[in-house]
Order: structure tokens, then sequence, then C-alpha cells
């Protein structure tokens, strides 16, 4: 299938005569074009939750999630992968992004990258991808060259691979074992896949690193409990985080926390079980860093 030929690149008979819209109708003519984009995403949830169980097993075992993208497609990775460390607190090289050019001196330089599938399986080899790894494609048209030589070197060194791509029946998503597909239709302005397409793949991208980490027992209820504070607005929050799951007082959260070096999870595990800071952590450790169950008698 040629680059003409893809949905990615059609021009929608809704949004004609753009340049001679006023800005308020273009404001409402985006805007109705975004809410379609959720829908799209629903109807892909079961290959979504299918990546999501991959990516946990691998996490869980000691492997690493590694995203491969060109363009906007790879920021958006980047960004994804750079959340999970400070969110999360996710060991350094957990969750990392691979993205063509990242080295380019310029946005443009950057772009042209992408045409470059050795370029993606060196570095899928210099990255040491192995059969531990979930490695996930992500290429709204599932056919850039560099996403392509990753996601065949990954395969061929055993990772467990998948794809986000926004066309049905890609190249790249013939490539690899699990397939996300969502399919939002042409763009306001045709080509521009940073639109649609790219929220699509931002809302697929926060489901798997977020529902990741929440299966790997990074959260306590809905609470965000594996928070690095590396500035005053973190530990604040840290600090709300500790007294809305133990009720206790700010002075009881503070004391606790100071004992604690700062670790929600410990914090909590101290007040709600009524135990020293050694016996907390000596229960977290045993229990994988899921709170709930450091707290099972």
């Amino acid at each position: 299938m040629g680059l003409d030929d893809l949905i990615t690149e059609a021009r929608s008979a809704e949004t004609r005569d753009l340049d001679l819209r006023s800005t308020e109708e273009l404001v409402g003519l985006m805007n109705q074009q975004d809410a379609a984009v959720p829908a799209a995403v629903a109807s892909s949830a079961a290959d979504i939750a299918a990546v999501i169980e991959t990516v946990v097993d691998r996490l869980h075992a000691g492997g690493r999630l590694v995203y491969v993208g060109a363009g906007s497609s790879g920021r958006l990775a980047a960004v994804d992968a750079s959340e999970c460390e400070s969110t999360f607190s996710a060991a350094p090289g957990q969750v990392l992004a691979l993205l063509a050019g990242a080295d380019a001196p310029s946005p443009l330089e950057q772009e042209a990258a992408e045409d470059d599938a050795e370029a993606g399986c060196r570095d899928v080899h210099s990255l040491g991808v192995a059969a531990t790894d979930a490695v996930i494609g992500i290429s709204a048209s599932g056919r850039t060259p560099y996403v392509l030589g990753a996601m065949e070197a990954a395969s061929a060194a055993g990772a467990a691979t998948a794809c986000i791509v926004c066309v049905p029946d890609s190249e790249l998503g013939r490539l690899v074992e699990r397939e996300i597909v969502v399919v939002v239709g042409p763009e306001l302005l045709a080509g521009s896949t940073r639109l649609k397409a790219g929220t699509a793949q931002k809302l697929v991208l926060n489901m798997i690193s977020t529902i990741s980490m929440v299966r790997l027992g990074k959260t306590f209820d809905n609470l965000m409990v594996d928070v690095v504070a590396t500035n005053e607005k973190l530990r604040a929050r840290v600090r709300r985080i500790v007294m809305t799951a133990t009720g206790a007082s700010q002075q009881s959260v503070d004391e606790a926390l100071g004992a604690a070096d700062g670790s929600a999870k410990v914090a909590i595990v101290m007040l709600l079980g009524g135990l020293d800071v050694h016996t907390a952590r000596s229960r977290l450790a045993a229990a994988g860093g899921n709170i709930r169950t450091a707290l099972q008698p």
C-alpha cells in the first residue's frame, strides 16, 4: 500500500476551506474532530489490555518496556517514558524510548532520520534488547522505516513485540505479535498525524504506562504513592497523599515521612499498620512494594 492510499493521508470532506473559516469556527471544528478520538481508542480496548498484560509480565520479571518511534510518535513515546521514573519510581532505564534521530541538531534532521531502517536496527542492538523485554513500535502509518527496522531486530532478539498504528493491515502490524489499531480517519489538515493520530497515540501510551504501573503495585487506591519528591510541589503532594491514605494528622505524617526518608509507601505502611520504620520497610520488600500485601497480617 502506497502512502497516498493510507487513511492517515486522506483529505477530510468535513474540513475543507479551512483558510476561509473564522478562528472561532476552526476552534469548534478541531474540538469536534478531537472528540471522536476516545471512541476510536475504546474500540481497541481488548488489544490494549492484552499488550499491557504482556508488558506487566516482562517488567515484573525484571525486563524493560521499550518504545520505538519517529517524529511526533517518537516524541510522544519519549515523554511517556520519561514520566515513569519520577511518577512511579520506575528504575532508571526500566521504561525508555528509542527516537529516530534523537541526537540530530534540528527537528528537520530528526524527521529525516525516520527513513533509516538500519539505524532502528542498530539502536535496538545497542540497547541490548533481549527476550526479557517488551518493545512497542509507534507509527501512525504503520510503515515508518526506522520503526520497522527496530521491530525486526527486537523480534529477532526474542522480545515481546507490539505496535500502535492508525491504519488497518499495516506492515508494522504484520511484524509484531500484538497490534493496537486506532483508526481515527483523515486529519483536519491532510496528513498531519500529530493531530488526531497523535492524540490517539498519547491516550494509548497513557494507558500502557499507567495501568502497567498500577498492576505492579505502584499505586495505593488511586494515589501515586511512588512519587519521587524532587521539589517542594512534589513534597507537598507526597504529604497530601499520605494524609489521604491514612487519615493521620499532618504532624504524624511529617514524622512518619521523616523516619521513612520521604517514602510515601513506607510512611503509609507505618501509619496504617502501626509499625516502626524498619518493620514497614521489611514488609514492603517482602511484598514486592505492594502496600496492600504489606499490610496483610
